[in-house]
């Protein structure tokens, strides 16, 4: 199988306190980790709560650098779906589909005729044409996971979507998740669901 990114040796440090009274303090929630993607695989991220499960899908995706190691990407784009997805808020849902397919390399003409399947996918209805501001978290993941699986991108990375919504949108982006992954899509996904991992993934690393 072709590898499409490498990590070699990654670790990943930052500063930070708990409170106002505490002092500042290095953490590190994971250290020298080595793995490889493979063309055309889902592979699956699992770990406890601050493992750096996000922190390494944001590495992966170019976000973040690693404070040691090395990360080898073979000219592949990434597009990065969390719960934590920036949407201009002032906007509505067709507004940020357009903004975010035009970054991501679709001409403003097409970004605009896969809006119309962005909505009708994420069953937004007419919240699609109101400002994101008015959303609640799951909308806001149905939004974004309905955007991100229409893109171009060669590596899809999920963290943690399909586990907000009801349980028919839920069956729904499995489903849209499983054509990708059959097609040839290469999928990295974050999730505490075993059964997301099982269902989807070819295999999966803990962190």
């Amino acid at each position: 199988m072709d590898v499409v990114i490498q990590l070699r040796n990654v670790s990943y440090e930052y500063t930070g306190g708990f409170s106002l009274f505490d002092k500042e303090k290095k953490y590190s929630p994971f250290r020298n980790v080595n793995f490889d993607i493979y063309k055309g695989e889902c592979l699956g991220i699992e770990g406890r709560n601050g493992a750096g499960k996000s922190t390494l899908l944001r590495i992966i995706a170019g976000i973040l650098k690693p404070t040691c190691g090395e990360i080898r990407n073979y000219g592949f784009s990434t597009a990065l779906l969390s719960l934590g997805l920036a949407f201009d808020p002032n906007v509505s849902g067709r507004k940020n589909t357009i903004l975010y397919l035009m970054l991501t390399g679709f001409s403003k003409k097409i970004a605009e005729s896969i809006a119309e399947e962005v909505k009708d996918f994420s069953d937004l209805n007419d919240f699609f044409e109101k400002p994101v501001k008015f959303y609640s978290s799951g909308m806001r993941a149905r939004l974004g996971f309905s955007v991100m699986i229409n893109t171009n991108a060669d590596v899809l990375l999920i963290d943690e979507a399909l586990a907000v919504g009801d349980s028919g949108f839920r069956k729904k982006s499995n489903a849209k998740m499983l054509e990708k992954v059959k097609s040839g899509s290469t999928v990295v996904l974050v999730s505490h669901n075993k059964n997301d991992i099982n269902l989807l993934c070819d295999r999966s690393i803990k962190l």
